[in-house]
């Protein structure tokens, strides 16, 4: 099979952040041919960063957490398919089926189908009460029981201590409920922060209130018929009204099954975003691409679970649909509101040996760098939003760690010898 030089017809599945700006960088490319957009959500594609935030808390309105109005669509004359799955592909005929077994031909094909948040298989996980957080219908929900439960008095235990369940416990505090979080690992956002800003992390939540049980993971769910209280690996037993899980998200691949498309973790994609099946592309959530940095030996897997990586990657992979050949490069970003707290994270470091600090933690404004081998692999920035651009320039570059922890130092003299 060859590959066609002027794709007709473009299928993207999936109408999250990355299928949505794809949609929308095709018609500024000048790309003129049909787009259809399938999801299997019946909304239009939305933020999920506020979702956990300012939606929760009831301070962002849900008609902002749009990204484009209807009308939009209709103006790129863009084929809506929304509240429908996708739930098979055959790379040879270049069709893709829908849950409806409708199928669709495509010269080419965005992948972009997310993923579905983990559930816990533990006794009691059937009960009501019990909430997760992915979609809008999601936080439809859980906003609703979280502001039943704030009018009783009630208590609430948030399984994780990831940013999802973080930021959720954050959320329900500034709401003035009374918080539980359970997290097996010894510190909150550990696997990517470190124990260090771990440990930070936790006297924050700490000092607003939050009740934290590190060490300890969710061992049952009990209660009739709702939820009444969380029972640890400890043998704790958690008195509460509504259980929140945060506990990952897994990428929604299972729907390949048989396609040949090539799947570890994720749909496995080059630095064009292209599969190893002609036509099919990917990206975010859902993807796992090569990342490349300055001074590591050669590209590393990874997929990324971030708002900015599924826009900018949904943006590469369109070009790319296209028949640019532009490698997708970025510099990793995302950020975390909780409390009066901005938490901006910048590279990819799954490893360091060398953890360097620009101000004091206690002061709720400092930055760290996550150096390997001398070279700056991350860094966090908290409330430093005026330093994000010189963060990210930092990353990969070989630095001294003295100069990075002194704030007389102008980070962008370490990136240019002009400041």
């Amino acid at each position: 099979m060859q590959e066609i030089d002027h794709p007709q017809h473009i299928v993207i599945a999936g109408a999250g952040i990355a299928g949505a700006s794809a949609v929308e960088l095709l018609r500024r490319e000048g790309y003129s041919g049909r787009i259809t957009l399938v999801g299997e959500e019946p909304e239009l594609p939305y933020e999920r960063p506020p979702l956990s935030k300012g939606y929760l808390q009831g301070a962002t309105p849900e008609e902002k957490v749009f990204l484009r109005r209807e009308q939009d669509y209709a103006e790129w004359e863009v084929e809506l398919r929304l509240g429908t799955r996708a739930t098979g592909l055959d790379t040879t005929a270049r069709r893709l089926t829908l849950a409806s077994c409708e199928t669709l031909p495509y010269d080419r094909l965005l992948i972009a189908t997310g993923g579905h948040a983990l559930r816990l298989p533990i006794p009691g996980a059937q009960l009501d009460g019990i909430a997760y957080l992915r979609t809008l219908a999601d936080a439809r929900a859980l906003a609703a029981r979280v502001r039943a439960v704030q009018e009783r008095g009630g208590r609430i235990v948030v399984a994780g201590a990831g940013f999802i369940g973080a930021e959720v416990a954050a959320s329900c505090r500034m709401l003035g409920l009374d918080v539980t979080v359970i997290e097996p690992l010894p510190q909150p956002l550990v696997r990517v922060l470190g124990e260090q800003i771990g440990a930070w992390c936790a006297a924050v939540h700490r000092a607003h209130g939050v009740t934290l049980r590190l060490g300890e993971g969710v061992a049952a769910f009990g209660g009739q018929h709702h939820v009444e209280e969380v029972v640890t690996t400890s043998g704790a037993r958690i008195p509460c009204d509504l259980a929140i899980v945060g506990v990952g998200m897994r990428p929604a691949t299972d729907w390949l099954r048989g396609s040949g498309v090539a799947i570890n973790d994720g749909v496995l994609v080059d630095q064009f975003c292209q599969t190893n099946a002609l036509g099919v592309y990917a990206a975010g959530d859902v993807a796992r691409w090569p990342y490349t940095q300055a001074g590591l030996p050669q590209p590393e897997m990874v997929r990324l679970e971030h708002f900015d990586n599924g826009l900018r990657q949904g943006e590469a992979a369109a070009r790319n649909l296209l028949g640019k050949q532009v490698p997708y490069t970025p510099v990793p970003y995302f950020w975390s509101d909780q409390y009066d707290l901005v938490l901006q994270y910048v590279g990819y470091a799954p490893g360091w040996d060398q953890l360097v600090l620009r101000g004091q933690p206690e002061s709720g404004s400092f930055a760290a760098f996550y150096l390997a081998e001398g070279r700056i692999r991350a860094a966090l920035g908290v409330n430093r939003v005026r330093e994000l651009a010189a963060l990210k320039k930092l990353i990969g570059v070989a630095a001294d760690a003295a100069q990075l922890a002194d704030e007389s130092v102008n980070l962008r003299t370490l990136v240019s010898p002009h400041p």
